[in-house]
Parts: C-alpha cells; sequence; structure tokens
C-alpha cells in the first residue's frame, strides 16, 4: 500500500484540501511553493504512463479539481503550475498518479 493509499484511507493524516467520491487533495507536507497541494485519484494508478484510455475521465478529474483548489485559494489571477512527474527521472517519488498544484510565488522556466 502507497503513502497516498494509506492517506485515502485515513491511516495517516493529512490536511486536506478537497474530497469527492473519486479524489482526494491534501497540502504537501514538504512544500516547495507557498501553496502545494498534491490531488491524487482514490483509485489507485500508479502512474500517468500507466493510465488507459478508460482512466481519461478520472484524467480530467484531477485537472479540473486542481484548477476548483487554485480559485479556492486565490491563485487564479496570478497563475499557477500543474504537474504530474513520471518515472525515477521525472521525479516520481510516490507511485501513485498525482498532480501537483503549486502557487503563491513566480515559477521560473525550465522547472527543475
Amino acid at each position: 500500500m502507497t503513502l497516498f493509499e494509506k492517506i485515502v484511507a485515513r491511516e495517516i493524516p493529512a490536511k486536506l484540501a478537497f474530497e469527492d467520491d473519486e479524489v482526494l487533495a491534501f497540502h504537501d507536507i514538504n512544500p516547495q511553493a507557498p501553496i502545494h497541494v498534491l490531488v491524487v485519484p482514490k483509485r489507485a494508478i500508479p502512474r500517468i504512463a500507466e493510465a488507459q484510455l478508460a482512466d481519461g475521465p478520472l484524467l480530467g478529474r484531477l485537472l479540473l479539481t486542481a484548477k476548483q483548489i487554485a480559485a479556492a485559494l486565490g491563485l487564479t489571477e496570478g497563475g499557477y503550475r500543474i504537474v504530474i512527474n513520471n518515472g525515477h527521472d521525472g521525479g516520481e517519488t510516490v507511485p501513485h498518479l498525482h498532480v501537483h498544484l503549486l502557487g503563491g510565488r513566480p515559477m521560473h522556466w525550465p522547472p527543475g
């Protein structure tokens, strides 16, 4: 069971930002920006490279949820970044697909 599955199951506490039947969002414990929220599907998909066509509606839901949280946190006007890491070289540290919502400061390019 991954760290995120344990958070979804409430075995590990987290500061929640959003929850519905399919998605859970919580504040990162090691934030990389003043606002850093992780948006995860409750149904585990290891990484974006393993997502299937049938997962399309859930993937869209993750992005729209990130947009909704960004608006609720006042990030829409100034902007924000959405990131999905895939695999070791992509910076993935938890094998459970998730979206990083980062904001509250200017972002730079390239990101890493």
